[in-house]
């Protein structure tokens, strides 16, 4: 016989992920809903409050949980510390609740004899005031305890149900025997940059668009500016770190490089240079600076109002000290020599992966966790995270787990172009942001199955697309046919289908000459110094300007999971929008997904959305052309050239009086 047994059940909690193995995630000021199906045997009315607390507190916050519909609970609650919490949710069986219906019906039937009911009730109000201790509240409920002792049946009726006893009985409940759903599941709660964020990608060495010689980090900061102009306000670089001379690439990927090419980033280590620690991943590449110009050029960048993410390549070049020092963490063929990298048909015969399963797996998973905290420790909080699908997750848990016990504030974008469902377990598995397949979906129906999914679904919970129209590894078709229309079209997309969004220095200059037949760049600079006019002609700086002001200056804009999408009876218009959940900022985006014709469609307004109704004229504001047009109802007309006006971003007002808009 069980010596004790919960009074209430409590389960199908949500948000929930993998029944509370993973955290789910917020950011800072973030609302945190809680629903959970909560009931009792018999008749017995139940009471239930929404619990939480940051990990390592003694002490749960609190709020009351409203019934919402067939025994089905909500509560809410607002998160604002950057750390992780926990969270769960408590019932019991709320006796006066019970006692004030039961009073409140016998009376109505007109019951005369009802001396047991008022002693029970009056009983139940000096308990209450028993565990108000010596606070006015408890002379008050006793006051009250002993109206109810003394009074007619109609005053008592009165009196149980007026604000004041119910107020003072929710605030001191009967919780003796309140049931708690365990364990608590968490919630980890990011900085508001994990969600909201504009990314500019550009490598150092390529900062002055010289194709006969490299750039250092002091001679970054006209790019840096040039980026800062856009509006964006993450500069993320590829690998800094020393470039390995063995097996080293040439231009186009070439098995042999030439003298004084520079080599692949991505190829990570020289031990024979001298630099102060080692010549890993702890250094910097000698042709970029030292590690002092780089805290340098970081420093500027903040003062800025920006900040520095950096790659974080778990590759080694066969010169990388690793190598040398512990050639047990490599894969070998059965000669004994180490493996280099290969993606088949892709060889890359410059980089040794690392074998995160070899026996002394232990020493690895430390060294590579020390690694982000010598960056962190220098002021970095951003890491953009290589192939992060070629590793194990239980050791990404163990990696962002420790990282964020120091540092807190640390982002970590998943760059995982793989499964779907390894995608998600690195979500899981702690990752802030991820890449998605936003570069590859082309149709309407495409955008609007992905997204859904994306920002509709419990992913919401847990995984947040940052979204790349471009990459250094992937220049897709649609940029290379579509031409310049095709950039406006994909920054547009990007900008407002996400709130964390990202491109690849060049996409503003509508570069696309690839490799015959291959989603991949021709001169990539991966591969050499690259030769750019950071101002030439055709280029869409202004147009990816006005895209981020739009996103900084409209809230609705920072938010991740309120995208929705209507109707619009072309095929090649896609209709969608955002709203605040005040609906005080309303923004509607209507994009022509054909970089190569004009369309035109009908498409259907959601007014019951934002509180209109059929007959009501309201003004939608084109933000990106300043144009200003007065609707009537659902149904309206929109045309997009994609050589001259390929999307609208509206901000909808409503009239509040003749000829006046809010």
């Amino acid at each position: 016989m069980p010596r004790a047994f919960p009074t209430a059940v409590i389960e199908n909690i949500q948000p929930l992920v993998d029944g509370g193995r993973y955290p789910i995630k917020r950011v800072v000021g973030e609302d945190l809903v809680v629903e959970a199906d909560i009931f009792k045997d018999g008749h017995d009315v139940v009471a239930a409050i929404l619990k939480w607390r940051a990990l390592g507190e003694t002490h749960w916050h609190e709020t009351s949980m409203t019934h919402v519909s067939n025994d089905r609970w909500r509560g809410v609650c607002t998160l604002y510390q950057n750390t992780t919490y926990e969270y769960t949710v408590e019932a019991w069986t709320d006796t006066f609740a019970g006692w004030q219906h039961e009073f409140s019906a016998k009376f109505k039937a007109k019951i005369p004899n009802l001396t047991s009911e008022t002693r029970e009730g009056a009983a139940l109000v000096d308990e209450a005031a028993s565990r108000a201790g010596t606070t006015p509240d408890a002379q008050r409920l006793r006051e009250l305890a002993e109206l109810i002792r003394t009074s007619e049946h109609a005053p008592i009726d009165a009196i149980a149900h007026s604000g004041e006893l119910e107020v003072l009985m929710a605030t001191y409940p009967d919780r003796s025997s309140a049931t708690q759903y365990m364990p608590a599941p968490k919630v980890t709660v990011d900085r508001v940059g994990a969600r909201t964020a504009a990314w500019y990608e550009f490598f150092p060495r390529s900062a002055e668009g010289r194709g006969d010689k490299g750039s250092t980090f002091r001679d970054c900061l006209p790019r840096v500016d040039d980026a800062k102009a856009m509006g964006f306000d993450v500069i993320y670089f590829p690998p800094i770190h020393p470039i390995g001379f063995a097996n080293r690439k040439g231009r186009n990927n070439s098995v042999t490089s030439q003298p004084g090419e520079p080599g692949v980033p991505y190829a990570i280590g020289n031990r024979h240079i001298g630099a102060p620690n080692g010549g890993g991943h702890k250094d910097v590449e000698p042709a970029l600076g030292t590690l002092e110009d780089f805290d340098w050029l970081q420093g500027e960048i903040r003062a800025r109002g920006m900040e520095v993410a950096l790659d974080f390549a778990i590759n080694c070049s066969p010169d990388h000290p690793y190598v040398h020092e512990h050639p047990e963490w490599f894969y070998k063929r059965p000669d004994g020599t180490i493996k280099y990298a290969e993606n088949p048909p892709k060889k890359y015969e410059d980089i040794y992966p690392l074998n995160f399963r070899c026996e002394n797996w232990q020493l690895l998973w430390g060294e590579m966790v020390s690694i982000i905290l010598f960056w962190a420790e220098r002021g970095v909080r951003i890491f953009r995270v290589d192939n992060p699908h070629t590793k194990p997750v239980p050791f990404w848990e163990y990696m962002i787990a420790r990282v964020r016990d120091r540092f807190p504030d640390t982002v970590f974008l998943s760059e995982a172009f793989t499964k779907p469902k390894m995608m998600k377990a690195l979500a899981k598995a702690g990752f802030s942001q991820s890449y998605t397949y936003f570069t590859w979906r082309n149709t309407k129906q495409e955008f609007t199955e992905y997204f859904t999914e994306l920002t509709q679904t419990e992913m919401r919970d847990y995984f947040r697309g940052n979204l790349w129209p471009n990459t250094p590894d992937i220049l897709p078709m649609h940029l290379q046919e579509g031409g310049r229309p095709a950039f406006l079209i994909r920054a547009v997309l990007a900008a407002t289908l996400s709130s964390v969004y990202g491109i690849y220095s060049g996409f503003e200059l509508c570069e696309n000459a690839p490799l015959p037949g291959r989603e991949e760049y021709l001169d990539s600079e991966k591969y050499q110094w690259k030769e750019r006019d950071w101002d030439a002609p055709g280029n869409i700086k202004d147009w990816i300007t006005r895209l981020n002001r739009i996103r900084r200056e409209n809230r609705a804009l920072h938010f991740y999971d309120n995208l929705r999408f209507y109707g619009a009876d072309d095929g090649n218009i896609l209709f969608y929008g955002k709203m605040t959940p005040a609906k005080d900022n309303i923004i509607f985006v209507v994009v022509n997904l054909d970089a190569h014709r004009t369309h035109h469609a009908f498409i259907q307004v959601p007014l019951a959305e934002f509180g209109a109704s059929e007959g009501d004229a309201y003004q939608v504001h084109d933000l990106l052309t300043d144009a200003r047009y007065t609707w009537h109802g659902s149904r309206n007309y929109v045309e997009l050239d994609p050589l001259t006006q390929p999307a609208h971003i509206f901000r909808v007002r409503r009239m509040v009086g003749p000829d006046r808009f809010a």
